[in-house]
């Protein structure tokens, strides 16, 4: 695989990776912008009010027959969060021009209309039209009131949303249910058009096409992109240390009927410098895979759980451990947890157990190289954090880490806050008369 780096425009940059390995090809159009709680509604809703119809295509229905044309392309909006920096635009699969018959041109015309849809939204006097607003309105506040249906995930979207509630990244990718309310047609127009004009735009392709052929492509289609001043200064800001002295301690009641239990450290001085191979292994030593201590002891062992797993996030220095518990067995299930982290900062880690992990993280990243969609994301992330190793290379670090690497980023971690999900005591006896 070949990548080239290009300036297409003023803050518009192209990763084009050229590969003979897939049928399909893949070009994403992210515009980037610094999370916060006031806007990240409308920009997550800005991509599907876009999707909905253009200049040309007027509506779903015609943008649905043009894509029926070229071969059944799929072009979908996409709202992401990495770090405290939020990527809205549309991702686009299409089948490689190499694999159909000459003159198909199928890449220039699916970037043509993913670039119009960008760029051209079907507006009436101006304004994005009312009903199409309303109606991705009405969708993205089921989304956000939705997540609670899902109580796993809902419980580390509350840790996160509590642990960091002075910082950025408390936000979900999309937004709250507040400012969702407040969107309309006006207010949604005026904000896309500065949102078109002053974000920094990364734009990736994967497939058979030469890299300059790409660029000239997406340079055509791009030409009519506003560019103003645009806004470099975003970023993440990473903590190294615990909000306060001591963990701090939330909770929720629910009817529900098994325990979440989260808790969420700093990822702490290991993030000056971050070893990111070393940070992965850890995780899986720790939580990451199922051969790690969590899923081993806690879960299997103990039975504890129902699951316990860990995760990191390098782009914002975190680690959050996740689980299902039982009422009754909280605190023995918390007490294990830290002891399988003393464990780890002790040292008390097998030969076997650090080569699983390290096979896991290997298997994960060489796994990138195998979906369009994982390379698309693995290189957009290293854009915006400022890297630029590919997943082989990483993959290749992960063979060096050692125990003492490991263990180095265990007595770096901080504990943070600790949140738990449990039943309604009140709502359950009522049920029960």
């Amino acid at each position: 695989m070949e990548t080239v780096r290009t300036q297409l425009l003023n803050g518009v940059w192209l990763t084009a990776l050229r590969s003979e390995k897939f049928k399909t090809g893949c070009l994403s159009i992210n515009l980037l912008t610094q999370l916060e709680r006031d806007t990240a509604a409308f920009n997550a809703v800005t991509a599907y009010v876009l999707r909905r119809g253009t200049r040309y295509h007027p509506d779903m229905q015609s943008i649905a027959s043009e894509l029926d044309g070229l071969y059944g392309t799929g072009i979908e909006p996409i709202v992401r969060k990495i770090g405290e920096i939020q990527c809205v635009g549309f991702y686009a699969s299409f089948p490689d021009d190499k694999y159909l018959p000459a003159g198909s041109d199928i890449f220039e015309k699916t970037a043509q209309l993913t670039c119009e849809m960008l760029l051209t939204p079907n507006t009436k006097g101006g304004l994005l039209l009312p009903q199409y607003v309303e109606s991705e309105k009405e969708k993205l506040l089921e989304q956000i009131r939705g997540r609670i249906n899902e109580k796993r995930s809902y419980a580390i979207f509350r840790l996160v949303e509590q642990m960091c509630g002075y910082e950025d990244y408390a936000v979900s990718r999309y937004g709250t249910e507040d400012t969702a309310e407040s969107i309309y047609y006006q207010k949604l127009t005026k904000h896309y058009r500065n949102l078109i004009a002053t974000s920094p735009v990364e734009i990736f392709y994967c497939g058979s096409m030469e890299a300059d052929k790409v660029a000239a492509v997406l340079s055509d289609a791009l030409c009519g992109m506003p560019r103003g001043e645009i806004n470099y200064d975003i970023g993440t800001d990473i903590r190294m240390n615990a909000v306060e002295d001591s963990v701090r301690m939330f909770e929720d009641r629910l009817s529900v009927t098994q325990g979440k239990l989260v808790m969420g450290w700093r990822l702490g001085d290991c993030m000056e410098e971050p070893d990111f191979a070393a940070i992965y292994v850890f995780n899986a030593v720790y939580g990451g895979c199922v051969t790690s201590k969590l899923f081993m002891n806690v879960r299997e062992k103990l039975s504890l759980c129902y699951y316990a797993s860990s995760l990191v996030d390098t782009h914002k220095g975190l680690m959050l451990v996740s689980s299902g518990v039982d009422f009754d067995k909280v605190e023995d299930a918390k007490a294990e947890i830290f002891a399988q982290l003393d464990a780890v900062k002790g040292g008390e880690v097998t030969a076997d157990e650090l080569d699983a992990a390290k096979r896991a993280v290997y298997s994960e990243l060489r796994g990138c190289l195998d979906c369009q969609g994982e390379l698309e994301g693995f290189y957009l992330a290293n854009t915006i954090d400022g890297l630029d190793f590919t997943p082989d290379e990483l993959a290749a670090l992960v063979d060096e880490v050692t125990l003492d690497d490991v263990v180095a980023v265990a007595n770096s971690v901080v504990l943070d806050a600790v949140y738990f999900l449990r039943n309604d005591e009140q709502e359950a006896e009522a049920d029960e008369l």
